[in-house]
């Protein structure tokens, strides 16, 4: 008689398993909304590539002279003002002019002061406004 009783907690033990298998189907509902999903993302990849298609500006392109100020920093040469940056930014990077405290600063020294008319810190927001001073 023990293993008749063990046998029927066994399968009363059973019995909320078969509840679970009735909440399957909804699970079910939720996967078929995951297909929606791949189709709204299929389309993305089309974005990425007109997006990739689109040509530089030329005023970017366009090469500028430099003046004499700006020329001790990057060079005498006629570039583009995205070359230009990034001179400045090698010339800040390789004598340390970034501030340690607050990076967005630029810490002028001779050459840079004469670009930045005049001031001792600039930051890389203004910075870019007044090198475009200096280009022709």
């Amino acid at each position: 008689m023990a293993t008749a009783k063990k046998a029927g907690k066994k399968t009363a033990a059973r019995k909320p398993a078969a509840k679970t298998s009735a909440k399957k189907p909804a699970a079910k509902k939720s996967a078929a909304k995951k297909p929606a999903a791949k189709k709204s993302a299929a389309k993305k990849p089309a974005a990425k590539k007109a997006a990739s298609a689109r040509k530089p500006n030329a005023a970017f392109m366009k090469e500028m002279r430099p003046s004499s100020e700006l020329a001790a920093v990057v060079g005498q040469n006629p570039m583009p003002r995205t070359e230009v940056t990034k001179k400045v930014w090698d010339y800040i990077k390789k004598n340390k002019l970034q501030d340690n405290v607050n990076k967005r600063l630029i810490n002028a020294d001779d050459k840079l002061r004469a670009v930045f008319g005049g001031k001792n810190k600039v930051s890389m927001f203004e910075m870019t406004k007044l090198v475009s001073n200096h280009l022709k």
